[in-house]
């Protein structure tokens, strides 16, 4: 839809249904690309520049401060490198979108590969689309369960 302004120009109008189903589209687009691995694609997914929240936690290689779209991606590369990936796990519960952002509960769990270690626990993680691409994503998991499956 567009309106037109006094001097004739069309201005594009977006609905908040819209800008829902559009934010959807993306985190479901997301979701698969990490399933299938798919870094290439995530980089594409992630801004130039995310605002990325994971609580640091020293014992864990994979959980480091991000800001770049090639360094979020990398993310997942690093997880499949210090983790068993036929023993990974991750359900989503609830699946909410409202304008831009979107929510993300369920459970996760996997082992250390370098400790022979599992972790497990709920998660939560938060993101923002804007203009098509992913600019937060703040990650809430169970990081005392990560912490002690990395530690021999």
């Amino acid at each position: 839809m567009t309106v037109k302004s006094p001097a004739t120009t069309p201005i594009p109008v977006t609905t908040a249904s819209s800008v829902t189903e559009a934010t959807r589209a993306v985190v479901q687009d997301f979701v698969a690309a990490r399933v299938a691995g798919d870094t290439e694609r995530l980089v594409t997914l992630f801004a130039d520049e995310v605002d990325w929240l994971l609580a640091e936690n020293p014992a864990v290689p994979w959980i480091r401060p991000r800001s770049t779209a090639a360094d979020c991606a990398a993310q997942f590369t690093e997880l499949m490198e210090h983790t068993v990936p036929e023993d990974a796990r991750a359900s989503v519960d609830a699946f909410l979108v409202d304008g831009t952002d979107a929510v993300l509960t369920g459970h996760l769990s996997g082992t250390v590969r370098a400790t022979g270690k599992s972790f497990e626990g709920p998660f939560a993680l938060r993101l923002t689309v804007e203009d098509g691409r992913i600019t937060r994503h703040h990650l809430y998991e169970n990081s005392l369960s990560i912490a002690e499956a990395c530690t021999p």
